[in-house]
């Protein structure tokens, strides 16, 4: 530990020191990492490297967390290295890319690219790091139109395992370049990424809600609206259950809701004109559809942006059949509060050979099941539960799963044997020592 505290100018924290315990924290309270031995919060990237280098004499592997969002627990010794200090994000409004620093949030980015009419392919939360995300692939609000978010990165600077900084394109490292395009962090230290924006003149999107009487009809809906829309269009159902704390708006306070979340590329008049009919089914209470900025893509699902404990699942769908309509309709109640399906399809269904590690996923729908887990025995019966609604839906699953959307204990389900095979290759190669310990580890 004296070595670390003499060659990085950021904070080295170890058990007992009094901001340990947070430092140390992910985002999901319920994920336990208890076995952090050192958290090292490295001012630059130049920092990052002095500390990878040294986890590497020490015989120690490195876990990279900017903000804790993904983590997949099991840490047993690591130096846990925490970049959001590494906040710079620069846009050439003229090539459209920008150049984004690991700790930076996509709020940060969508904010620096919306001055000049840019987006980025950014996800739900505007919170979460954009590396650590496009790191494992990143399922986008214009996925369908643009594919995955990390098919838009250009290149990487990173950190090897000896400690070396580099910076990684298609050109000059393909293998290395392929396998950090959505197979996670496990082949070395990203401390930037600068990643292809796309034109956002116009954005149309917002929120649709009912009380929970009317899902049935809100999902025939938008199994019907799923089938003709345009790439341009991405539709999520959702079924929620609102808590009742007091910091939870009218009328929507304890509320069971059945919503739609939409986000559209393109004007107004053709949003509007693609989504009214989803409006006119009755009971609607809420229609907070309207223009957006690319810098308020977060407003429309509005997630928690503090840290709290939960307990999440998901995987992909074949299909919508009557049957599997009907046990996504029986789902929430009790500890489930949130039941939501997403429509994927579009580019993110395109084999592709501009694809990194996470492929195509060609099933039309991705499932995801949230229980709030404030206690031991909250989160075993949330388990439970989500166990028992994917055991019903195992015919319309096929195992695979975004690598986003694994949950602690959860290893391989997000490649093919044959990327897998090649991610397992590509470490062994290059990070022989085991020097970095991703989230998801690809030899575990």
């Amino acid at each position: 530990m004296d070595d670390f505290s003499t060659a990085i100018r950021g904070r080295v924290l170890v058990p007992g020191h009094e901001s340990f315990e947070t430092a140390r924290s992910p985002w999901n309270r319920a994920v336990d990492q208890g076995g952090v031995r050192v958290v090292v919060v490295p001012e630059d990237a130049a920092d990052a490297a002095a500390a990878v280098r040294c986890a590497r004499m020490a015989g120690l592997a490195v876990a990279t967390q900017p903000s804790g969002h993904g983590a997949g627990g099991g840490l047993d010794g690591e130096v846990l290295l925490r970049t959001h200090l590494l906040r710079n994000v620069e846009v050439d409004p003229v090539r459209r890319t920008a150049r984004v620093e690991a700790g930076a949030n996509w709020g940060e980015v969508q904010a620096a690219a919306a001055k000049y009419g840019l987006t980025g392919l950014c996800g739900s939360s505007p919170v979460v790091s954009a590396t650590g995300f496009l790191l494992g692939g990143e399922l986008s609000w214009f996925g369908r139109r643009h594919g995955f978010g990390a098919s838009s990165v250009r290149a990487f600077e990173v950190v090897d395992a000896d400690g070396h900084p580099a910076r990684v394109t298609g050109d000059d490292d393909p293998d290395l370049f392929w396998a950090l395009r959505g197979g996670g962090g496990d082949f070395a230290l990203v401390t930037a990424v600068e990643i292809e924006l796309f034109p956002a003149p116009s954005i149309f999107g917002g929120r649709l809600l009912w009380p929970s009487r009317h899902a049935p009809d809100v999902l025939d809906a938008f199994r019907e609206a799923t089938q003709a829309a345009p790439d341009e269009l991405t539709l999520w159902f959702d079924l929620l259950e609102f808590p009742t704390f007091p910091e939870v708006p009218e009328p929507i306070r304890g509320l069971s809701a059945v919503v739609l979340d939409l986000a559209f590329l393109g004007a107004e008049t053709e949003g509007r004109a693609l989504t009214d009919r989803l409006a006119a089914i009755p009971g609607l209470m809420i229609d907070s559809r309207r223009p957006l900025r690319a810098d308020e893509m977060g407003t429309i699902c509005d997630e928690p942006t503090e840290p709290g404990a939960s307990i999440f699942t998901g995987q992909v769908l074949t299909g919508l059949t009557d049957e599997a309509a009907t046990t996504i309709l029986s789902a929430p109640g009790g500890p489930m509060v949130s039941v939501q399906v997403r429509h994927l399809g579009g580019a993110i269904a395109r084999p592709s050979d501009a694809h990194g590690a996470h492929g195509h996923i060609a099933e039309p729908y991705l499932l995801g099941l949230l229980g709030v887990a404030p206690a031991t025995h909250v989160a075993a019966t949330v388990r439970a539960r989500q166990a028992e609604i994917s055991r019903a839906l195992v015919p319309y699953t096929t195992g695979r799963k975004p690598f986003t959307y694994l949950s602690p204990g959860e290893k391989a389900a997000a490649f093919p044997a044959d990327a897998l095979a090649r991610l397992r290759e590509i470490k062994r190669r290059r990070d022989p020592h085991g020097t970095f310990r991703s989230n998801y580890p690809v030899l575990a």
